[in-house]
């Protein structure tokens, strides 16, 4: 059995096939014992892989986009979330929001966990025809606290992950108006990436264990949330068990979990953002950047 340890950035719904892969014994059958630790701050996840602490990393693609050709390169080898779980409440109801109407209004959103989410909402809002720096941004805070502030009146938009938003809106007189899960298409949002170029043997570990995410995948999109909410509770504490069950099911049917291998479709979109977001020159090409072996076995499906 060979120990494999993953550095993420987060304990999240969206990390559920992982999870469950652990559960079911998928990656146990593959050879692996795999374990996870979410390091604090997060960025401490390319200190852990550098050392051999980690072997993978779990996050952002921007950040192996951000670093290719500056000096370190980090491959990324398999997709674990194909949509942003994230939402957008506002004070309106849904059924009133229009993205246009956005400029000249104020969107709060965190940026102390990496650049995803600024990254990804101004892909949107260019997708829907509304120039970013027309947008006032605040995103120098936290998200408890920004969740605080907005909650008291600050802004008009505030942008956070989708467990959240939901528990957020069901006590206070705010309101989701963009689902992005179900909304905003998709993109490699979290991926496994390890240190330097593979070699042989971390291409065996690293196609196991994509072999066993792929059947964590699957095994939660035959099962509806209901049958295991006792393990979704155990799992996430932090969140009522039917908000737990509902997301999970909404997750199901939009295309969160897919397989493991990233979509080159959606991986060129999410290039366009982070381009956007001046952290790469230009879009970077898939196969400079993507180590497919690992996932071969899921190409076509």
């Amino acid at each position: 059995m060979k120990n494999f340890h993953i550095s993420a950035t987060g304990h999240s719904l969206n990390y559920l096939p992982e999870y469950v892969a652990v559960w079911q014994g998928f990656f146990e059958e593959e050879g692996l014992a795999v374990t996870a630790s979410v390091p604090s701050p997060w960025d401490l996840v390319l200190s852990d892989i550098a050392s051999g602490k980690a072997d993978a990393a779990l996050g952002g693609i921007w950040v192996p986009s951000m670093f290719h050709g500056r000096g370190k390169r980090y491959t990324p080898y398999a997709q674990i979330a194909a949509r942003a779980p994230l939402a957008i409440l506002g004070r309106e109801q849904a059924a009133d929001f229009d993205w246009r109407a956005m400029a000249g209004k104020t969107i709060s959103m965190k940026g102390s966990n990496g650049a995803s989410v600024g990254l990804f909402t101004k892909l949107l809002l260019r997708e829907k025809g509304v120039e970013p720096r027309n947008v006032q941004f605040v995103q120098d805070l936290d998200g408890k606290m920004l969740s605080d502030l907005f909650v008291g009146g600050m802004g008009d938009y505030l942008v956070i992950d989708y467990p959240s938003a939901v528990t957020l809106a069901a006590k206070n007189d705010v309101h989701v108006v963009a689902e992005l899960p179900v909304t905003g298409g998709n993109i490699p949002w979290s991926v496994y990436y390890a240190q330097n170029e593979s070699s042989d043997e971390r291409l065996d570990a690293h196609t196991r264990f994509s072999s066993a995410l792929g059947r964590g995948m699957q095994w939660i999109l035959a099962n509806e949330a209901e049958g295991y909410v006792d393990f979704l509770a155990k799992t996430f504490p932090k969140f009522a068990p039917d908000l737990l069950v509902r997301l999970t099911d909404i997750y199901r049917g939009n295309g969160m979990w897919t397989t493991p291998r990233i979509d080159p479709q959606a991986f060129a979109r999410w290039q366009q953002g982070i381009a956007d977001g001046h952290l790469t020159q230009a879009p970077i090409l898939y196969d400079d950047l993507i180590d497919t072996r690992p996932t071969a076995a899921f190409a076509g499906v």
